[in-house]
């Protein structure tokens, strides 16, 4: 991890973006991450690219880790995520750029994608597929449990974060997260009481790599990071048809939670995303889970490296 440098860039509204970088290939993988992720969820696959002659560069989003959090964090949107990738390309000079997004960093993949293709040379995405703009039709067959709908509400979330220190939100969240069933409470019960205190970390995670989470979180606070991607606007509502060009690689987990959201597996396997995305390779890992690139970096490595020679 100690060949892995840091460095910060200013944007245009004078925010200052926390980028890792590892390699010096003329080719570029810019990675961008999830929540509750920082760059750091990156950090098997920065290496495998950048052994493998590319440069790979992972972003901490603003108000992510050690990112200057926005001017005012409640009005941050996605459109400014993506702003936010552009400005990065432009001050490292890179014309043109794979993308690599999971969770509602494939979101940013997508759209960035589209509104500007001619900096894509191909995307590859994990465990959140490409939809439409507007909002998901599954949520509204999901109860008032859905840990996406108490997020939304102003406030609950912080209340039950707030009982705890950053490093325990995140393990939580993580053990969620990790299993195949949709995080849902029952009506006098909150997200954070899902998890028991003596649950065991994921086999695939130490606790040096959560006191890392936890230490990047406490500098940086949850305030963002509920206002993107939970209750922020899409920014790209106004697109007509919208359509990724650009060759694309989707991996899903298939012990992903997200799986189970109503005719999520149903849209993925009939092929009906590649109406939207027609180019698209779809790979499967079956006992992956939401964090399907921590649980099983050499399996996503492989099918990464694949896909970029492929499209190299």
């Amino acid at each position: 991890m100690d060949q892995i440098q840091h460095k910060f860039i200013q944007v245009d509204d004078g925010v200052k973006l926390h980028v890792a970088e590892i390699g010096s290939g003329p080719s570029v993988v810019l990675f961008l991450h999830g929540f509750p992720e920082i760059w750091y969820s990156w950090r098997h696959q920065m290496i495998a690219v950048a052994k493998a002659g590319y440069r790979a560069i992972a972003p901490d989003y603003r108000g992510y880790g050690l990112s200057d959090p926005p001017p005012e964090p409640q009005k941050a949107n996605f459109a400014d995520f993506i702003t936010d990738v552009l400005a990065v390309l432009d001050a490292l000079s890179i014309p043109k750029v794979f993308l690599v997004g999971k969770d509602f960093g494939a979101s940013v993949v997508y759209y960035f994608a589209i509104l500007h293709k001619e900096r894509v040379t191909a995307i590859a995405t994990l465990g959140v597929p490409f939809r439409p703009p507007g909002p998901p039709p599954h949520y509204k067959l999901l109860p008032e449990g859905f840990y996406v709908t108490r997020w939304k509400e102003p406030g609950r979330a912080e209340a039950d974060f707030g009982r705890f220190d950053s490093k325990t939100v995140v393990r939580n969240i993580y053990i969620m997260f990790s299993r195949s069933e949709m995080p849902i409470a029952n009506e006098n019960q909150e997200i954070m009481d899902l998890v028991e205190p003596s649950t065991p970390l994921p086999s695939w995670m130490t606790e040096e790599d959560f006191a890392t989470y936890g230490a990047l979180y406490e500098k940086s606070g949850f305030e963002t990071a509920l206002q993107v991607p939970y209750r922020a606007t899409g920014g790209s509502s106004n697109l007509q048809d919208p359509k990724i060009e650009v060759p694309a690689l989707f991996i899903m987990g298939e012990k992903d939670y997200v799986f189970k959201f109503p005719e999520t597996e149903d849209y993925i396997r009939s092929g009906r995303i590649k109406d939207f995305v027609p180019d698209l390779e779809i790979k499967y890992i079956p006992e992956g889970s939401h964090f399907v690139q921590e649980q099983f970096p050499d399996e996503v490595n492989q099918l990464l490296l694949s896909f970029l020679s492929s499209h190299g």
